[in-house]
Order: C-alpha cells, then sequence, then structure tokens
C-alpha cells in the first residue's frame, strides 16, 4: 500500500500530520542567547546568506567582514566557499575566531549533498559529503546545515516515505558531528516543492531533530499557501529565507534571480511574519537573494540595503 499511494494522499497526509505533529510535538530548542533582549517590533535575529553578494565574487573573508560591517546578527556561507578557503590554506579555527571577533554567529550553512537520491551509490557518496561538510561547519561554529532536495529535482515519483527515511540517515550524521540538517522546501524542484512535502518528510523521519528551512519565495514558487505556516510549530524552523517577488513574471515562470529585497514586491510579508511568531518562531531570518542586479553592485551596499529593508518589513509587521 505504500508503494502505491497517491500523490495526493501523500500530501493529504503530511497536512494532517502537521497539525497533529509538528505543532504539538516538535523539538524544543533553547531560546537565542539574545531574544529577551530584541524590540518586540523585531523578535528575529538578522542573517546575511552569502549568495545575495556571490556575485561580487568575494572570499570568504571578505563576505564575513561585509555582513559585520552591514550590521547583521550572523552569517549563513556557502560549504562550496568554506572548502574553497580551505583550499587555498585558510584555517578553519582562525576562520571561526574571524566570525566570533566580528561579533557574529553561523546560523546556517548552504549545502547540496544528494542525501535523497535513489541511487544507493550516489547517496553513501552523498553522505560523505554531507559529513566533510558539517566537519568544518561545526569547526567555524555552526550547528545547523540545509538539506534541499538536490538530485531529485527532476524527479516527480519521488517516494516521500523513502525520503523521510533518508532525511532520518542524514539527521542521525548530524547527531554524530553536531550539526543539524534542516529539510528545505525548494519550489521549482519536481521533489519537495510544496510546504506539505517538505513537513510529510520532516515528520515521517520520526526523529526529534527533524526541522524545516522555508523560503519566502520557494513557497509561493512551489505553489503552497502561506496560510500553512500556521499549522508549523515555529520551533521546528530555526531559519527562515527572507526575500520578496514581483507581480511579474507570474509564479509558473518566475525563478531565483527575480527575488527582490522583502519589502519590494507583493509576498504577503506581514502575514508570514505575523504566523510563524504567532507559532513560536523566535530564530533567525536569513536574507537569500539571487538577483543579477544586486550582484553588479557594491557588496556592502547590497547588504546593508537588504537588512534596512528586512528590518523595515519586520517592524511593519509588528507595529
Amino acid at each position: 500500500m505504500t508503494d502505491n499511494i497517491s500523490r495526493r494522499s501523500l500530501l493529504t497526509s503530511s497536512m494532517a500530520a502537521a497539525g497533529a505533529g509538528l505543532m504539538l510535538a516538535a523539538p524544543t530548542p533553547a531560546p537565542a542567547a539574545d531574544a529577551d533582549a530584541r524590540p518586540k517590533s523585531e523578535p528575529f535575529r538578522y542573517c546575511l546568506n552569502m549568495g545575495t553578494i556571490r556575485g561580487q565574487n568575494l572570499t570568504i573573508v571578505e563576505e564575513i567582514e561585509t555582513a559585520a560591517k552591514a550590521g547583521y546578527d550572523g552569517v549563513e556561507p556557502w560549504s562550496r566557499k568554506i572548502d574553497a578557503y580551505v583550499k587555498e590554506g585558510g584555517s578553519l579555527k582562525d576562520l571561526g575566531k574571524r566570525i566570533s571577533d566580528l561579533g557574529l554567529t553561523v546560523d546556517s550553512a548552504i549545502a547540496f549533498s544528494n542525501w535523497i537520491v535513489d541511487d544507493d551509490a550516489k547517496r553513501a557518496q552523498a553522505l560523505e559529503e554531507a559529513k566533510r561538510n558539517m566537519d568544518a561547519l561545526a569547526q567555524i561554529g555552526g550547528t545547523r546545515i540545509a538539506a534541499p532536495p538536490a538530485g531529485a529535482t527532476d524527479q516527480a515519483d519521488l517516494d516521500l516515505f523513502k525520503a523521510a527515511q533518508r532525511y532520518r540517515a542524514l539527521l542521525e550524521l548530524g547527531d554524530q558531528m553536531g550539526v543539524v540538517p534542516q529539510v528545505e522546501v525548494w519550489g521549482f524542484s519536481k521533489s519537495l516543492a510544496r510546504l506539505g512535502e517538505a513537513v510529510f518528510v520532516a515528520i515521517e523521519s520520526g526523529h526529534p531533530n527533524a526541522c524545516l528551512l522555508p523560503d519566502v519565495y520557494h513557497v509561493y514558487k512551489g505553489g503552497s499557501d502561506f496560510g500553512g505556516l500556521q499549522m508549523v510549530a515555529g520551533n521546528s524552523i530555526h531559519v527562515f529565507h527572507a526575500n520578496d517577488y514581483p507581480a511579474d513574471p507570474p509564479r509558473e515562470t518566475i525563478n531565483d534571480s527575480h527575488r527582490v529585497y522583502p519589502g519590494d514586491g507583493i509576498a504577503p510579508l506581514t502575514e508570514i511574519y505575523q504566523t510563524i511568531y504567532n507559532s513560536g518562531f523566535r530564530g533567525t531570518l536569513s536574507l537569500e537573494l539571487f538577483n543579477r542586479d544586486y550582484w553588479k553592485q557594491d557588496a556592502l551596499t547590497v547588504a546593508q540595503t537588504g537588512l534596512e529593508k528586512m528590518r523595515t518589513s519586520v517592524q511593519k509587521a509588528f507595529a
């Protein structure tokens, strides 16, 4: 019966499970140290995902220094950049100290291991890659890493029960490494494109550290209604990718490069922020953009503008 269950049934089950599972039995991570000190109008941390300034071709040290100068609380580096830093002779211990000395934290990291694929050999290689990524991340002070459906983006018939088992294996590896993989919604993908699919995989993994990594743009692109966020416990989301999207091009043809600064598009950001706050989210908003026009600009200007607009959109929601 499991093998023959329909995609529609899977999605229906996932949303039912969200109400009964993630909302009631979510893990309860310790609150951020600065949670009580934050103003009521800004209850979240602010982080810079380095994809936002990827086009400027900075080194990872320059990216981190840019985030610090712009005034962010944390950073979300890409594992590829960490690897490049090490290959060039950089010390992970020194990088972690630099991050700490600048008053920043490593709130998450972006990686693309093929942990979810059906091919056993590729999946085994992917877990080895994930282990290396987690080890490097832990050495610079990071405790979370993205787990998108890389390798299965063109697969429309992925068995979500098997995906949940594979996510559990990734989580168990994370237990060993001190890093929590966050199952990520990818709206352009044919697998885990919808919020309900990611919720299903997280719940059916049965692991206490299972959690989601949602994204404003990706939830929209995948066709999910933002109202579904009210069914997800806020403490099952540690990091939320913040961005916005324009009315044109339409959802069917919009892509990553069309993301804009929070507040510059049509996303219902006030609704989103209030929903996740009311569900208990007190984590990090990480600015993730891939706008080619922004990449042509000064990196610090982009980082500062992004933080200002992200903060303004949050303040508007809690005014």
